[in-house]
């Protein structure tokens, strides 16, 4: 992208001004806490005139080719690849990710969403004959999409992709605080040829497009990444409608130790799991469940990893953590580190304000607290920085009920030398997804919820049919 966009939106195949121009809002630069620019503020009228232009295009669209479908997904990969180091540098800069971290996986993930949808459909039977009956799956309609700050491209390809494979035109709203990649996204489906109206971005806040597109008629179906407080409130909107509504939202992951793991290894990447993206993905594994005997042990393999880490500018070739993405989201992680030494826990290393070195930049300092209670309101409540939770328990049955002593059920980890004794441990944790051993990330496994972490999945072809309708046809 060579013209500045930062003052348009994306609708109907071309970049549009405002219809009625509002206050821009200021992109801060978390390394610095000085503002870098500004994008337009979307309105009720802007989001209107972006579901007419997915409504116009859903006929068509729906009812394209796959091979058409399959050929537009691949444009995009391969743009996406073309300018990998643009999406990595725009994300370094606007949230703060470490620009080794966005450039191995930031981005690289984000295209692995776009592949996936690929090969899912070129193995989906959109028809399917039974006894009596066939059933037909079809295109659910225009999908109003929100995605959060801390995986900026990397949530608007889980959401567009299965989207666009469906057949379902989208109206995307990014988070205002990390824009700049969503449009630069904007401009790669237009250079790769998108229909008219089958994608379009309309920037602004979450009070005002989110609450717009939750309550729009002709929006079929709501997909959003974020807290559980604004899942509530999209699903609370999305409900005079009846549309459908999947929710992606908080979580407070355990990562189960049993006894006969391999400490030495798994430790050290846990405590990398939990503080990666400076600990910002709703499903890290930011609670550490250890045998109370082995506690000590856990401790120093843990501060060492947490020694690790380099803090510093995103932008650093040499750094490894980056600053948290704004400065709510610091505010908030320093009261709670501010909180679990009140309450108690044994702080061990970190603690709170920056690390010695930064004088400014919304950095904060890798933190580790041990002899966490599950009562604590750091063991409870999600923090969303670089702070992770030893907790230590008695016995196996103790583990999983404190795994499961949660609100939230997005993700866990169980660490095991024994593959049986894991897989079993894994079955009675009630989370959406579970990682045995760290095994490798795949775009096809479905990712989402229990409890107050969602509903629906995303991911592969369970993400790909929550965009369908299903319809029998009896004859």
């Amino acid at each position: 992208m060579t013209e500045d966009r930062t003052g348009y939106f994306y609708i109907g195949g071309d970049w549009r001004e405002p219809i009625a121009p509002a206050t821009p809002i200021a992109v801060v630069d978390p390394a610095t806490e000085t503002s870098i620019g500004a994008i337009a503020a979307g309105s009720a009228a802007d989001v209107d005139r972006a579901v007419a232009a997915g409504v116009r295009a859903f006929p068509a669209f729906a009812a394209s080719p796959v091979a058409d479908r399959i050929a537009l997904l691949g444009r995009i990969a391969a743009l996406l690849e073309e300018r990998a180091e643009s999406f990595a540098r725009a994300i370094a800069t606007e949230m703060g990710a470490a620009i080794s971290f966005a450039r191995a996986s930031q981005v690289p993930f984000a295209i692995a969403h776009v592949r996936a949808q690929i090969e899912v459909l070129e193995q989906y039977h959109f028809e399917r004959p039974d006894t009596g009956f066939t059933t037909v799956k079809e295109a659910i309609g225009v999908a109003a999409l929100i995605t959060p700050w801390n995986w900026p491209l990397y949530q608007i390809t889980a959401k567009v992709a299965p989207a666009l494979a469906a057949g379902c035109p989208v109206v995307l709203k990014p988070s205002e605080v990390s824009p700049y990649s969503a449009l630069l996204f904007a401009q790669v489906m237009h250079d790769a040829g998108c229909p008219a109206g089958v994608f379009n971005l309309v920037n602004g806040t979450g009070e005002v497009v989110g609450a717009a597109l939750s309550a729009h008629p002709d929006v079929a179906m709501i997909s959003i990444t974020g807290s559980t407080r604004a899942g509530v409130l999209v699903a609370q909107a999305a409900a005079v409608s009846v549309k459908r509504v999947v929710q992606e939202l908080g979580g407070k992951s355990p990562n189960l130790f049993l006894d006969d793991a391999d400490f030495a290894a798994a430790v050290p990447r846990g405590v990398m799991a939990g503080m990666r993206n400076v600990g910002q993905s709703c499903s890290a594994p930011t609670r550490l469940l250890v045998p109370a005997h082995r506690l000590a042990e856990v401790e120093a393999l843990a501060i060492e990893a947490a020694g690790q880490w380099r803090v510093g500018a995103p932008l650093d070739d040499t750094t490894t953590m980056g600053p948290i993405a704004n400065a709510a989201q610091h505010r908030r992680v320093q009261a709670m580190i501010e909180t679990g030494m009140a309450e108690g826990a044994r702080l061990i290393c970190g603690g709170p304000g920056r690390p010695a070195d930064l004088n400014r930049g919304y950095y904060a300092r890798p933190t580790i607290f041990s002899n966490v209670t599950p009562t604590m309101t750091i063991a409870r409540e999600e923090i969303f920085g670089p702070v992770l939770c030893i907790l230590p328990y008695a016995d196996e049955e103790a583990a999983i009920g404190i795994a499961n002593d949660t609100v939230y059920g997005l993700g866990a980890h169980v660490q095991s030398g024994d593959p049986a004794r894991a897989q079993a441990v894994a079955r009675r944790i009630r989370a959406g997804q579970v990682h045995i051993n760290s095994p490798a990330w795949t775009a096809h496994a479905p990712f989402g919820g229990y409890k107050q972490s969602g509903n629906g999945r995303e991911y592969g072809v369970h993400g790909f049919e929550e965009y369908l309708e299903t319809k029998a046809i009896l004859a």
